[in-house]
């Protein structure tokens, strides 16, 4: 990937974690990464609807959203979605991880999360994305 901008939504029914999220990644996770442009969703509904809109590079899903879990979420795109982006979901406890193996998420950040860690995982799935950009519809 290069300097390529890049869409990230970031979906959690707490607004407190979307920032968390926002804040931990930045604009820029990596030299060769971003800059990135934020979507936040609170519901299951916005994730759809902006997904199905086209554009987004990466979801992060937060798995304990209420009603509608991000797990479910990322299993339901897997299904559904042809050209979806990638996806990592946001896990409460590493004994979780197998949720996010059902999901098939491409990734995992855990809760609460980690400065360090999460623009590391959002820029490797942001690269590994970059050989097939969204449909734009």
């Amino acid at each position: 990937m290069s300097d390529a901008p890049a869409t990230v939504l970031v979906y959690s029914s707490r607004p407190e974690v979307r920032e968390a999220v926002r804040t931990a990644v930045g604009r820029r996770p990596a030299p060769d990464v971003g800059p990135l442009t934020w979507v936040e969703c609170a519901t299951g509904e916005d994730v759809v609807d902006t997904v199905d809109g086209g554009g987004v590079d990466l979801c992060v899903l937060d798995g304990e959203a209420q009603p509608t879990g991000g797990l479910a979420l990322s299993r339901q795109m897997v299904v559904e979605v042809a050209d979806r982006p990638a996806i990592c979901v946001l896990i409460a406890r590493q004994p979780d991880r197998w949720l996010a193996h059902w999901s098939r998420a491409d990734g995992t950040l855990a809760l609460p999360i980690d400065p360090l860690t999460a623009p590391q995982v959002v820029a490797g799935l942001l690269r590994d994305r970059s050989g097939r950009r969204p449909v734009s519809r």
